[in-house]
């Protein structure tokens, strides 16, 4: 799936040149990145391969595993949110649609899980590929409520729509055992490991984009509208490839979604707080940056769980929320890029920034 997205971008030489190579370094490679964030990232991956093994309850490998999804979520926006400097408040429909794919393939025709990742992948970016067109006509907060109202729009479709199960949503068939074709495990660990792959290959890719031809004129077009124009960078395009690409990656977590709750309705998969919880997932870790998405779902989600269901014992509703807006108002006055841009400074302060 990701190959129809990089084929938009890369220049078709690059295969026919056998630079196949050095596309597979711009993939996994971090020798560009300062040694203390290539040391940080392995001992991410080792925390994430063991922790199912070290938290033995249900609820904390729970919330690892929601953690791992809104990293996803994240790493997605982060393109257009992060890279490409728009505030969108739109990505819930792209994960319902992701969400809607797999679960109606799976009810309707027995589809194996990783067929239907495709179509929603390809639903979601040909919709976003086509409302970009008259959205990017729109600038700042005028395009976030653009896109917010798009968001609403497909909801209340999905609620009314009899195909698509309605209010009442759709129900996975249950299967024993563990089952790879469709995804369906009877352990956590499963998914938590399941999770991680989806997560390391949108990671990846981030990786990849971020050092292409396109991150670049993506984030030209971010820092400088004008300046971007006059290099030869068509912004227009580049705007709506960028957009298209979010949609897509935002399905993919959806698809996940169905398997793992194994039941789906608008107001679980295309509510209004998961477009906003997958954008303060950015903006508090850090938009623009790679980590910044990890960093802030690993602060936010357990947070969100944790916090919020001992308030909600307590009935003290709400109280939640005031504390999100206190932590985006404390980032946003000491630091716009986030908790990263934080420790970015912090470090450089210290001379501990090498190669």
């Amino acid at each position: 799936m990701w190959s129809i997205f990089w084929w938009s971008s890369l220049d078709h030489e690059a295969f026919s040149d056998g630079k196949m190579r050095q596309l597979l370094t711009d993939i996994f490679s971090f020798e560009d990145r300062p040694r203390f964030e290539r040391i940080g990232f392995l001992i991410f991956l080792l925390l994430v391969l063991i922790f199912p093994w070290i938290v033995t309850s249900a609820y904390g490998r729970a919330v690892a595993i929601k953690f791992l999804l809104f990293a996803l979520f994240g790493l997605g926006w982060n393109l257009i949110g992060g890279y490409g400097g728009q505030v969108d408040l739109g990505q819930a429909k792209n994960v319902g649609f992701g969400a809607y794919a797999t679960a109606l393939l799976i009810v309707w025709g027995k589809v194996p899980f990783w067929i239907t990742i495709i179509p929603g992948m390809l639903i979601a970016a040909a919709e976003s590929f086509a409302i970009a067109y008259p959205m990017f006509r729109l600038k700042g907060h005028y395009f976030a409520i653009a896109t917010l109202c798009v968001a609403l729009v497909w909801k209340e479709l999905f609620i009314f729509w009899d195909w698509t199960g309605g209010a009442r949503g759709v129900e996975l068939p249950i299967r024993s055992g563990a089952d790879f074709v469709y995804m369906q495990f009877n352990s956590p660990i499963y998914y938590h490991y399941f999770i991680f792959f989806l997560f390391l290959l949108q990671f990846f890719f981030m990786n990849w984009f971020r050092k292409s031809k396109l991150g670049y004129a993506v984030q030209a077009v971010r820092d400088n509208e004008d300046a971007a124009a006059s290099l030869g960078i068509n912004v227009y395009r580049t705007k709506v490839i960028n957009y298209t690409i979010t949609g897509g990656l935002g399905a993919l977590g959806g698809s996940f979604m169905a398997v793992y709750y194994l039941y789906i309705d608008p107001d679980a998969v295309m509510p209004l707080d998961l477009s906003i919880l997958i954008a303060m997932t950015v903006m508090v870790g850090g938009a623009g940056s790679i980590w910044g998405p990890i960093i802030g779902a690993a602060i936010l989600i357990p947070l969100d769980m944790y916090l919020g269901a001992w308030l909600g014992a307590q009935k003290r509703l709400g109280i939640d929320f005031m504390i999100y807006a206190i932590i985006m108002m404390f980032i946003a006055a000491k630091e716009p890029k986030g908790i990263w841009g934080i420790i970015e400074r912090s470090i450089k302060k210290q001379g501990m920034i090498k190669r």
